[in-house]
């Protein structure tokens, strides 16, 4: 072999060597970035969870209680935060648990309408998006809520003005959006409070409401007639 061809093949191994070498380099960058890249998301993934519904729910619940509007609405939609600054009664004084993302506030120590018992919260996506409440209304307004909780489709709504029972009894049939019109009749004095009557094709429904002035009107039970 010439001193031309040694150095020849001298130079061509340099020049794979340094290839081989940048081959390297840029497989460990790379694999370092994709490291460093996937160490930066997992807080980003971390923080972007939301807080447990009961965590949501005491964080309104404490807001309201202060009279803070600025941080009631940091944790809830705008409906949310007008139904329970919009609450009559004192506050429940029992957290009563969450089941899903509904969390409730019950009453101990005072006797309210309905068997809802205070205040429903519903929880999605970190914030409360609904809340129930017990309501402080006359028979009329009491039946036409029931009702309307009826149409809904709403059990939770029909419980802030009405007792397990009555609810239970009411929707044990669907409501059915083609089926008969339902008329209000208003209500009437029997003995122990007010019958309150919707009539429709065939019969009627008539909610038996029990209450008073000073403590607000409840639905306790519900009957039908038929024609």
């Amino acid at each position: 072999m010439s001193a031309i061809q040694v150095i020849v093949t001298v130079n061509s191994c340099a020049s794979a060597y340094r290839y081989l070498l940048g081959m390297i380099k840029r497989i460990v960058l790379g694999g370092a970035a994709v490291a460093a890249g996937a160490v930066l998301m997992v807080p980003a993934t971390a923080s972007a969870q939301a807080a447990p519904p009961a965590t949501v729910a005491k964080k309104l619940f404490n807001a309201w209680l202060k009279n803070d509007k600025v941080a009631a609405a940091k944790v809830a939609s705008p409906g949310a935060v007008k139904s329970i600054f919009a609450y009559s009664f004192k506050a429940p004084d029992q957290f009563a648990g969450c089941k899903g993302n509904y969390c409730r506030f019950k009453h101990t120590s005072v006797n309210v309408p309905g068997d809802l018992n205070g205040l429903g919260m519903v929880v999605t996506g970190g914030k409360v998006t609904r809340v129930y409440r017990s309501r402080f209304a006359s028979p009329a307004t009491v039946t036409k809520h029931f009702h309307r909780s009826y149409v809904l489709g709403d059990r939770r709504r029909a419980l802030e003005v009405a007792t397990q029972t009555a609810v239970n009894t009411r929707f044990q049939v669907k409501y059915d959006p083609n089926g008969v019109t339902h008329f209000y009749q208003g209500c009437s004095k029997e003995t122990g409070g007010y019958a309150c009557a919707y009539s429709y094709e065939g019969g009627a429904v008539v909610m038996h409401v029990r209450g008073s002035k000073a403590r607000g009107y409840e639905v306790a039970t519900v009957s039908f007639i038929a024609d």
